[in-house]
C-alpha cells in the first residue's frame, strides 16, 4: 500500500506518454503520405531559419502587442514545465521537491516560474479578451466558425488552469513548510504564491494537505491531457514549428518550382541529339499528375505546413484580393488542406492501413476554384507567416491541375495562352504587326 502513489502516478504517466506517442507516429504517416521533396540542402541556411524564426520567433514581433504577447507565454509555458521533471521523479519514487538540495538556485528557479506564471496568466487574457471581447477582425472571420474557435478558446482555458494549478499548489506547499509539516521540505522562492497562501488560514493541517496533493495531481493531469490534445488542436505547431521553419523552401519568394515530368520533356524536345522514341516505353508505369487535386499529390512540406497553422490569421489580414472582398483566404486554404488530411487518415485507419477512395478530392469539396483564381500569387501570407508556411505553393500546384489536367483555366487565362502559344507574346497581335505602333 506504501507504493500505491507511485504505482498509480507510473501508470498514468505511461497512458499519457504512450498515447501521445501513438498520435507522433499518426501525424508522421500523414505526413509521409505527400509527394517527395528534397529539402536537405545548405543545412546552415536551415538551422538560421530554426533558430531565429521558431526559437528566437523573430517574424511574430512584427506585430509587437500580439508579438510580445505571445512570446511571454511561449518562454513561460516552456520554462515552467521544466519543473515537470522534478514532478516526474517526485510522482515515481515518492520523493518530494527532489531537487531542494540546490539551495539559492532551486529558489531562483521557483521564484522565477511563478513570476513567469503570472506573465502567462495576463498574456492568456490579453489573447482571451483580443478574441472574445474586441473581437479582432482576424479572429472574426466566417474561417474561425464552429470548432476552430472554441479551440482557440479551450487552449487559453487550459492555460488558465494549469498556471493556476502550479500557483495554488506552491501557494498550499508554502503554507505547510511554513506550519512545519513532515514531509513538506522548507525549499523554494514563493514571489506570488506566498500571497495567496493565506486563503488556507483556518484550515487544519490534514486538510491543506489533502489541497496539496489535490493541485498537484490536478496539474500533471492537466499538463498530460494538454500534451495529448495538441493533435487535435491548432496547438500543434508548438512542436511542428521547429521542422517546419528547417524545412522551408530556401529559395527567393518570386520563384515558383517546375515540375519535374514537364522539365525532362522540354529539355527532350529542345535536344537535337535526342530521340524520343529509344526508350522503351513501359505500360506498368502510371502518368504522374500534373499539379494536385488532393493532399495525396501535394508534397510532404506541405502537408507538415497543414499541420503547423496555427490559425492565426495574418496570412489573411494580409492578402490583397481578401482585402478587396475576394473569397480567398490562405487561412483557409491551410485549413482545409489539414481537414482533408485528417479525412484521410481517419480512412486509412478505417481500412486497416489502406486508403480507400472516398470520392472526395481537396478539389472543389474542400477549396474551391473561384478561391484558386482569386490568388495575384504576390506571396504576401508567405511573408506574414510566423513560421515560414506556404499557402501560395498548394494554390499554385492546384492550378496547375486544373490548367495542365483539365484545362480549366479562366477564359481570360486560356486567351492568353494561346496567343502566346500562336503569337510569341500574350496579346492579340501577329509578330508582324508589333511595331506599328511606332507609326501612330
Amino acid at each position: 500500500m506504501e507504493y500505491l502513489d507511485n504505482i498509480f502516478f507510473a501508470v498514468i504517466l505511461a497512458i499519457g506518454v504512450g498515447y501521445f506517442a501513438l498520435n507522433v507516429k499518426k501525424l508522421m504517416r500523414n505526413i509521409k503520405l505527400g509527394q517527395a521533396v528534397n529539402r536537405t540542402d545548405n543545412p546552415k541556411a536551415r538551422w538560421n531559419n530554426m533558430l531565429m524564426i521558431a526559437l528566437g520567433q523573430s517574424k511574430m514581433v512584427k506585430r509587437p502587442v500580439s508579438g510580445i504577447m505571445h512570446i511571454l507565454v511561449y518562454v513561460g509555458f516552456v520554462i515552467i514545465n521544466i519543473e515537470m521533471l522534478e514532478i516526474v521523479i517526485d510522482g515515481l519514487f515518492g520523493t518530494h521537491r527532489i531537487f531542494a538540495f540546490m539551495g539559492g538556485f532551486y529558489s531562483f528557479l521557483i521564484g522565477s516560474f511563478e513570476v513567469l506564471a503570472v506573465l502567462v496568466l495576463v498574456a492568456v487574457v490579453v489573447f482571451w479578451a483580443r478574441r472574445n471581447v474586441l473581437k479582432l477582425g482576424r479572429f472574426a472571420s466566417t474561417d474561425l466558425e464552429g470548432k476552430p474557435k472554441s479551440d482557440a478558446n479551450i487552449i487559453l482555458y487550459f492555460e488558465i488552469v494549469l498556471m493556476s494549478l502550479f500557483l495554488l499548489m506552491n501557494a498550499s506547499d508554502f503554507w505547510l513548510q511554513q506550519a512545519g509539516a513532515s514531509h513538506y521540505v522548507s525549499a523554494g522562492s514563493f514571489p506570488v504564491s506566498h500571497f495567496i497562501s493565506p486563503i488556507f488560514n483556518g484550515l487544519n493541517e490534514g486538510t491543506v494537505v489533502l489541497l496539496e496533493r489535490t493541485f498537484w495531481w490536478m496539474h500533471i493531469v492537466g499538463i498530460l491531457i494538454f500534451l495529448n490534445y495538441l493533435y487535435y488542436s491548432k496547438h500543434l505547431h508548438i512542436l511542428l514549428a521547429f521542422p517546419n521553419t528547417y524545412y522551408a523552401d530556401l529559395n527567393a519568394k518570386g520563384k515558383l518550382d517546375n515540375l519535374e515530368s514537364v522539365t525532362r520533356e522540354v529539355q527532350l524536345m529542345m535536344d537535337p541529339n535526342a530521340d524520343p522514341f529509344a526508350a522503351p516505353v513501359s505500360t506498368d508505369v502510371v502518368p504522374a499528375k500534373f499539379g494536385a487535386s488532393d493532399v495525396m499529390d501535394l508534397n510532404w512540406v506541405q502537408l507538415l505546413n497543414a499541420y503547423t497553422c496555427t490559425e492565426c490569421g495574418r496570412c489573411t489580414s494580409s492578402c490583397p484580393a481578401n482585402q478587396t472582398g475576394k473569397k480567398l483566404s490562405p487561412r483557409k486554404i491551410m485549413m482545409d488542406t489539414r481537414d482533408r488530411l485528417e479525412e484521410v487518415s481517419r480512412n486509412i485507419d478505417t481500412n486497416k492501413g489502406v486508403f480507400v477512395p472516398d470520392n472526395k478530392s481537396l478539389l472543389n469539396d474542400y477549396i474551391t476554384t473561384e478561391e484558386l483564381w482569386a490568388c495575384t500569387s504576390c506571396n504576401a501570407c508567405v511573408e506574414e507567416c510566423p513560421v515560414n508556411i506556404s499557402p501560395l505553393s498548394i494554390i499554385m500546384d492546384m492550378r496547375r491541375y486544373l490548367v495542365m489536367e483539365q484545362s480549366a483555366a479562366p477564359q481570360s487565362l486560356n486567351a492568353m495562352m494561346t496567343n502566346i502559344e500562336n503569337n510569341g507574346a500574350p496579346w492579340q497581335y501577329n509578330q508582324m504587326d508589333r511595331l506599328n505602333w511606332k507609326s501612330e
